[in-house]
């Protein structure tokens, strides 16, 4: 079996080591949405831009409650997640025009979670060829804008989406 390298990474692990807060629940508690990267408040679930993304318009959808288990999710839980799942694809189809979607949980440390105590959906957008030499070579990640660019392309079309939702 072949590893790769992922130097980019470490930073985030060693953040992620050692925070103390739930980095969902402060976002949640914020009064400023941007600063937050917050996109979507729903009544069960939030969607937020994720601080260290695999690609541009990398996104979390994460319970209001804090739950580390799935399993424990309330069924309104599980069914608007699932809603705000296509939400987020037909928002991120229509800003960045993907591929294809990586979409899913890594539950627990050992599965990969970054933070363990509040579960959360990955949906990452994702191109033919989006991988490339720089991680692995350069030791740097490159990215075609900012999470503050990618915020102001999000939050307009999520925005559509719930004026959409409430006719």
């Amino acid at each position: 079996m072949r590893y790769i390298a992922a130097p980019w990474r470490a930073d985030y692990v060693r953040r992620g080591l050692t925070t103390k807060r739930c980095i969902f629940c402060q976002a949640l508690k914020s009064g400023d949405d941007q600063a937050a990267a917050v996109v979507w408040r729903g009544r069960h679930n939030f969607i937020l831009l994720n601080r260290f993304p695999y690609t541009p318009g990398h996104l979390l959808i994460s319970p209001k409650r804090h739950l580390a288990d799935f399993a424990k999710a309330r069924p309104a839980e599980r069914n608007e997640l699932a809603e705000l799942l296509q939400r987020a694809l037909r928002v991120l189809g229509r800003a960045y025009g993907p591929q294809g979607f990586n979409a899913g949980m890594n539950l627990g440390a050992s599965a990969g979670a970054g933070v363990t105590g509040h579960y959360h959906l990955h949906i990452v957008p994702r191109w033919t060829g989006d991988s490339n030499f720089m991680p692995l070579v350069g030791g740097a990640r490159v990215f075609i804008e900012d999470l503050d660019t990618t915020y102001q392309k999000l939050r307009p079309l999520f925005d559509e989406e719930r004026r959409r939702r409430s006719r």
